[in-house]
């Protein structure tokens, strides 16, 4: 009972940061700093949903469903590892194919 309660508190955590990261795509002003929004919530937000759902998948003691959450946790850590380096990638590649960031108006001159 209370690790289904863990579990739920965890997705809508998830649901959470992925309904966050979404509205900072459609709200911010420019490439940079959508892709920033998108990096940095969809990666917290696919963790604690793989966290979520690697303690769902331990109902007991048992060596098969040991072995599914640590395959779950494993994706977990190449998650951590490869979105921020993919959003590192994507953004130095805009940077040097000339996508300009976004400056105040009132701050061009």
């Amino acid at each position: 009972m209370r690790m289904s309660v863990v579990v739920a508190l965890l997705l809508l955590a998830a649901l959470f940061f992925f309904i966050v990261g979404t509205v900072g795509i459609l709200r911010f002003p420019d490439f940079y700093t959508r892709l920033h929004a998108a990096g940095k919530c969809d990666t917290l937000a696919s963790m604690l949903a793989l966290f979520a759902v690697a303690l769902y998948t331990l109902d007991g003691i048992n060596f098969a469903e040991i072995l599914v959450a640590l395959k779950i946790l494993a994706i977990a850590a190449f998650v951590f590892v490869a979105s921020p380096t993919a959003t590192h990638a994507i953004t130095r590649a805009a940077l040097a194919t000339g996508v300009e960031p976004w400056v105040r108006p009132e701050k061009r001159k």
